[in-house]
């Protein structure tokens, strides 16, 4: 349903947090984590909650975002690829002023990127790439004279090998990484003079993906809490893909980001680093409100539309696993909501299949731009304008190659469905290369707990999936050929 009417280009304001999974909005029947501010944009917005990712991984993820590309036509297929260009650029031909504040995960990380003004801020624990790379948070804490909560701290506590990435900040409050981020993003929005152009605003909060570091005030609230806890079962574990076996022993010797995976954790443990990671997601939430605030003051809410999502989830020991680098639902599947009183009905739950690309081309209709007919990613306008025949996808897509992190395997792809997911391992070292898979039926067994790949009774839905996957392959390299030639 159309709004105001409004003919002004409205302002953007792009919230994107790192690592948030979809089951933390309490408004979306989530009741176990407190998100008052997300629970406003849920009621008075529209929620996608089928919206999945593109790649289970920061920079591949985003990349797509930013460019309306899958990751093996943009070639950012893992952290640290080179990233330089995207869509902004062309908001800000239209007369956008384009800003960044904090995480993009651009690779040279300081790339405009197509901003105007980029104040950078990045991982809390970066090893594998940027190592003394100093951004905007890292100088702030200098300037106050003190150093940051990282790594080689951590590892120096007794109970590290035991804390699955979970930690306070014992630090001043204002100086942890989130709450930074927010204060910085209102600084710049009540400092600089209104402006006479529409305003895209990316805000990239570098939680709650880990360390799990909230402050000692915001775990409180969590000490008590009742958490849901998806039980992890041996017949999971036993019919999970080797590669996925040895991804766990690789995490296990490995603290990626200040995580050591617990092959056997306690429900206790468990139960401590969700609380640490839920107590993120409210810091997250309470800076959002205060944004929200800051930008009614300075005269952008009237005419904005606001969107919140996450770049990809984290499955905090479901199935045995930690982090992301793999396709189970509290990876791929992420928030997505987009809020504009006036402009579109409000208070709608969508649940067709929608991907997190498709806010690019979205975005560029909002601003009255033409969508590239290359995009691989699709407008979600009609759906915000409850147009009766957009159905949403068929399918959603999903893939990672093999990086510091997801080591034991050269590939993996997903595609979903409504009903069906299959995940397709190719090149598993425990294999000798050979693939292997997942196959779910997620209308019996939503919990992705039983794996089909080799049942023969199923053996007809696996080969269809494999088919369906290859044709959009096929496909993407026939719609894409035109952006791919004018970027070789």
């Amino acid at each position: 349903m159309s709004g105001t009417g409004n003919s002004t280009p409205p302002n953007i304001i792009l919230i994107l947090t790192d690592q948030q999974r979809f089951d933390t909005i309490a408004a979306l029947g989530h009741s176990h984590v407190r998100t008052p501010n997300l629970d406003r944009l849920a009621r008075e917005g529209v929620a996608f909650t089928n919206c999945h990712v593109t790649a289970p991984s920061c920079a591949p993820s985003r990349a797509s975002l930013f460019t309306g590309y899958y990751p093996h036509t943009n070639g950012v297929l893992k952290n640290a690829d080179q990233w330089e260009h995207s869509w902004v650029s062309s908001l800000a031909a239209a007369g956008y002023h384009c800003v960044n504040v904090g995480k993009m995960h651009t690779w040279p990380f300081t790339t405009p990127c197509g901003f105007h003004e980029r104040y950078v801020v990045e991982n809390k624990d970066r090893y594998l790439e940027g190592r003394w790379f100093f951004d905007e948070w890292d100088k702030a804490l200098a300037a106050r004279g003190l150093v940051k909560q990282q790594r080689e701290f951590y590892r120096q506590r007794p109970d590290y090998r035991e804390s699955l990435g979970a930690f306070t900040w014992d630090l001043p409050a204002d100086t942890q990484s989130d709450n930074f981020v927010g204060n910085l993003a209102r600084w710049w929005l009540d400092t600089r003079p209104p402006l006479e152009k529409p305003l895209f605003l990316q805000v990239g909060f570098p939680g709650p993906h880990p360390p799990y570091d909230p402050t000692p005030e915001a775990l409180a609230e969590y000490a008590d809490a009742d958490l849901p806890l998806q039980e992890v079962s041996q017949p999971d574990m036993d019919g999970q893909p080797e590669a996925f076996k040895g991804m766990r022993a690789h995490n296990h010797e490995v603290d990626h980001d200040s995580v050591v995976l617990l092959l056997d954790p306690t429900e206790e443990q468990r139960r401590r680093q969700r609380a640490h990671y839920l107590a993120n997601v409210t810091m997250i939430d309470a800076q959002v409100g205060q944004l929200m605030d800051s930008l009614e003051r300075r005269g952008y809410l009237e005419n904005s539309v606001v969107m919140f999502t996450s770049d990809h989830g984290d499955c905090l020991t479901d199935h045995g696993h930690s982090q992301k680098w793999t396709m189970y639902e509290p990876v791929t599947r992420v928030p997505c909501l987009v809020w504009t009183p006036g402009r579109f009905q409000g208070g709608r739950q969508v649940d067709e299949l929608v991907q997190l690309f498709d806010l690019g081309p979205t975005i560029l209709e909002l601003a009255g731009l033409e969508v590239p007919e290359s995009f691989q990613a699709e407008s979600l306008l009609p759906a915000l304008r409850a147009e009766p025949d957009w159905k949403g996808r068929d399918y959603v897509f999903a893939e990672q190659t093999r990086d510091g992190n997801f080591t034991t395997a050269d590939y993996l792809t997903m595609v979903r469905e409504r009903d069906w997911k299959l995940v397709h391992v190719l090149g598993s070292d425990a294999l000798d290369g050979a693939s292997e898979g997942q196959l779910f039926d997620l209308k019996k067994d939503p919990g992705e707990t039983t794996n089909l790949w080799n049942t023969p009774e199923h053996a007809a839905k696996k080969t269809e999936l494999l088919e369906v996957l290859l044709e959009w392959r096929l496909q993407s390299g026939r719609k894409t050929a035109a952006f791919r030639r004018g970027n070789l």
